[in-house]
C-alpha cells in the first residue's frame, strides 16, 4: 500500500509539472507588450497594468513602456514609435509585439499602424480611452499645443486617419470606451470601425489606467 501511495504521489507530481510548465512556456513566448501613454502623460502611467501584467504571469522582460513628448505631433511621435518597437523586436527576438495605448497614445500607434508599416508588426492593438474620432474639449489647448489641435473632431490629422479603413491589416483591434469619460467626448469617439468596442461602464478616463477589470479584460484579451 506504501508503495502503492509513494507511486500515485510521484504521478501525481508529474502530471503538476505537465499542467505547469506549457503555461510558463506561454508565457515566455507571449508577444511583447508596449503601453503607450497620453496627452501629458508618461511611461509611469502604466505601472500599477505593468505591475497586474507581471502578477498574472507575464515576464518583466516582455513589458515595454515608452515615453515621449507629448505636445509634439502625433506623426512625429509614431515614427519614434516605430522605432521603439523595432528596438523591443530586436531585443526580445520577437517577429510581433502587442499595443496597449491609452488616451492620445491611441491616435499616434494608429497613425503607426497606418501609414508607417506598423500592421506587420503588431498583433494586437487596445485603446482605453481613445479619442479616435476627437474631443470636443480641444479648444483650450489646440492654439498653442499640435498634438491637442490634433484631437480635435475636424482636424487634417484625424481626417488622414480615419479615412478609408479605420483598423487596417491583420491587427486585432480592441477599444475600451466609458459611458461617463470626462475628457473624451463624445464617449463613442473611442468606436472604431472594424474594431471590437466594448463598454466598461462608468470610469473617469485616467481611471481607465488603474481599474482592476479593465486591466483584467486587457489581459484576457492578449492572452487569447
Amino acid at each position: 500500500m506504501r508503495k502503492t501511495a509513494g507511486l500515485l504521489s510521484v504521478l501525481a507530481a508529474v502530471a503538476a509539472m505537465v499542467v505547469v510548465a506549457p503555461s510558463a512556456a506561454q508565457a515566455a513566448e507571449r508577444d511583447p507588450v508596449i503601453f503607450v501613454h497620453g496627452y501629458k502623460g508618461g511611461a509611469w502611467n502604466f505601472n500599477d497594468m505593468i505591475a497586474d501584467f507581471k502578477a498574472d504571469g507575464w515576464p518583466a522582460n516582455r513589458l515595454f513602456a515608452i515615453s515621449y513628448d507629448v505636445f509634439q505631433s502625433n506623426k512625429t511621435t509614431a515614427s519614434q514609435l516605430r522605432s521603439y518597437v523595432d528596438s523591443v523586436r530586436a531585443q526580445t527576438g520577437a517577429a510581433k509585439v502587442d499595443i496597449v495605448a491609452h488616451s492620445m497614445g491611441s491616435l499616434n500607434s494608429r497613425w503607426y499602424l497606418k501609414f508607417l508599416g506598423g500592421t506587420s508588426y503588431v498583433d494586437q492593438w487596445v485603446s482605453l480611452g481613445g479619442p479616435n474620432h476627437g474631443t470636443n474639449l480641444t479648444p483650450v489647448c489646440s492654439w498653442l499645443i499640435t498634438s491637442c489641435a490634433e484631437m480635435a473632431p475636424d482636424s487634417s490629422f484625424l481626417r488622414d486617419l480615419n479615412a478609408g479603413d479605420e483598423t487596417p491589416g491583420g491587427v486585432r483591434y480592441q477599444t475600451y470606451w466609458s459611458s461617463c469619460d470626462e475628457f473624451i467626448n463624445p464617449d463613442s469617439s473611442t468606436v472604431l470601425s472594424g474594431a471590437t468596442n466594448t463598454g466598461v461602464g462608468c470610469i473617469e478616463h485616467a481611471w481607465l489606467l488603474v481599474s482592476d477589470p479593465v486591466s483584467q479584460k486587457v489581459r484576457t484579451l492578449l492572452k487569447s
